[in-house]
């Protein structure tokens, strides 16, 4: 009998016991479902060249289903700051999508000087691979010299290499960048044949659907429209006088003013659509149709779609960014927007895709604008600089020629001159640097291999730290006094380290966001950080950036 309780008082024990671990485990099952949320389609969207302050500068002209549709329905970290320089498109796209810095990805700027190789290196150039949908050399192009992986890298791993990822842009780096390693396809345009190409790195052929759209040469079409603005040209009140001085002319115009006579190029020079509104028009297009023809956002497994629209870079370099030509390709972008939101509404679904806007790097006001409205600005002149230094040098150390060339704001010595060997090389670096602080339009100087002692204040010093790789950068960086930079006297560039060119928007919208804005400050390396944190994945291998917490505590 005893042992009839004793059984009796067990069984009640351990079947409580099993009850509440069967409770518990009901109750963790809610809270973590079977499969993990996550879109059907991500599409990043970088604007080259966009300002932060274009969100508001042509708000009132902005359509209700483009950029105002993005910074209403949408989540803007407003205080964007890119946190290394130079601030150059190859440097934003790779960070973006790394999450991380020069110093780490590699991507020290556009180009570089490749001392082994003795020669100039292109970010994005593979001479070991060949141009797919071209006879050019256009397509010898790869991501192997990006030294990390990115978040489009982090999704095919993710998803057991189940997603797709696709890069699409004007520009090679543009897509290929942003695609990463081991993205299925990026497709760029060959301004020589006004075809989009791809290189073996990603396949063999293009696909039928490209090549059926690459017959129809849809720049053509555009070039024999002309391009006039899209309202009356004097509602363009943002914008200066329609032919100034410091506006650049297109090549076989008159003059820089408007209508631009675009039917000059059709059938001729495929380039020019580049600088031109419908160069976006054209990379949103394929865009859509990419997002058709591979059947992206079409199950349950993330993809990812990556674009650049790229003619707003071309635009500014051209005529800067208070022409006329500025604010109307603006104006067309909207229109683009709305078109391609509303596209994507339709085929993938309303908060069924996760999309962010954000830009490479800003620019700055054309310094004969500037100066024709009193602010300091200049121009600086590399092209005398070496000379002027190595004779300094020259009559300093007596060795010939011991700098050899100046590339993003860096002074890079011949490290092959054996004499340079028998010379107190701290003492060079420092009389270079006293003799560029003497250089009009020179700020300051610094010894790339001693940031860290110096004198610079924040952020610069940080900002040059993280755009500095010991393997591909120069010797000395020198900046320049604010709205300064080497250049002719029309359009504009980028590439300081000033919030002109280092504040960047940043939106997202759709999927699991809520409207709302943050002035705190974040950057762009959060971006990529921000995506692993809303996906539920890793973060790209170089990662730095932290998740904008304002916008996934949403979740």
């Amino acid at each position: 009998m005893k042992h009839l309780l004793l059984f009796v008082a067990l069984s009640c024990i351990f079947s409580g016991a099993y009850a509440q671990k069967k409770s518990k485990t009901a109750a963790e099952d809610k809270v973590y479902p079977a499969t993990v949320d996550r879109p059907k389609l991500v599409i990043g969207l970088v604007v080259d060249q966009m300002r932060w302050d274009y969100l508001y500068r042509y708000y009132n002209r902005y359509s209700n289903g483009g950029f105002k549709r993005l910074i209403n329905e949408g989540f803007s970290a407003e205080n964007t700051l890119i946190p290394y320089t130079p601030t150059y498109t190859a440097c934003g796209h790779s960070s973006i999508y790394t999450g991380s810095v020069p110093a780490i990805n590699g991507i020290i700027g556009n180009d570089w000087y490749d001392p082994q190789l003795k020669r100039g290196m292109y970010c994005t150039e593979d001479t070991t691979v060949a141009s797919v949908g071209s006879n050019t050399t256009a397509g010898l192009m790869s991501p192997r010299n990006m030294l990390t992986n990115t978040i489009t890298d982090e999704l095919r791993l993710a998803t057991n290499f189940q997603g797709k990822v696709i890069g699409i842009s004007l520009k090679d780096r543009g897509s290929i960048l942003p695609a990463g390693h081991a993205a299925n396809a990026a497709y760029w345009y060959d301004g020589q044949t006004g075809d989009w190409i791809t290189s073996t790195y990603y396949m063999k052929q293009l696909p039928s659907w490209l090549q059926e759209y690459n017959k129809l040469k849809t720049a053509d079409v555009f070039f024999n429209q002309n391009w006039n603005t899209l309202y009356p040209i004097e509602s363009y009140t943002q914008s200066t006088a329609d032919n100034v001085s410091y506006e650049g002319k297109a090549r076989g115009e008159q003059t820089p003013t408007f209508p631009h006579p675009l039917k000059l190029y059709a059938k001729k020079n495929y380039e020019m659509i580049k600088s031109t509104p419908y160069g976006n028009t054209i990379t949103l297009d394929l865009a859509k149709l990419a997002i058709q023809s591979e059947d992206l956002g079409k199950d349950n497994t993330t993809d990812f779609l990556a674009v650049s629209c790229s003619a707003t870079d071309y635009v500014g370099h051209q005529y800067g960014p208070n022409s006329i030509e500025a604010e109307d390709t603006y104006l067309r972008l909207d229109k683009d927007l709305e078109v391609f939101f509303n596209y994507l509404d339709k085929t993938v679904g309303k908060g069924n895709y996760l999309l962010f806007l954000s830009a490479d790097h800003g620019a700055a006001h054309v310094p004969g604008f500037m100066k024709e409205n009193k602010i300091p600005a200049g121009l600086f002149d590399t092209k005398t600089l070496i000379t002027d230094l190595n004779t300094y040098l020259e009559g300093k150390f007596k060795i010939k020629k011991p700098a050899l060339l100046t590339m993003n704001n860096q002074i890079m010595f011949d490290h092959a001159n054996a004499a340079i060997a028998d010379l107190d090389f701290t003492a060079m670096k420092a009389a270079t640097i006293t003799f560029l602080k003497t250089v009009k339009g020179v700020v300051d100087a610094v010894d790339l291999a001693k940031i860290s002692e110096s004198t610079l204040p924040e952020p610069m010093k940080t900002m040059i730290s993280n755009g500095y790789n010991a393997k591909r950068s120069g010797d000395i960086y020198f900046i320049l006094e604010p709205n300064w930079f080497s250049g002719g006297p029309t359009g504009t560039t980028h590439g300081a380290w000033n919030p002109y060119d280092a504040h960047i928007p940043l939106v997202f919208m759709g999927w699991n966001v809520k409207p709302g804005k943050t002035n705190k400050t974040h950057h762009m390396t959060d971006i990529a950080a921000t995506l692993a944190a809303m996906l539920h994945i890793q973060m790209p291998n170089g990662c730095i950036g932290e998740p904008i917490t304002e916008l996934t505590q949403q979740q």
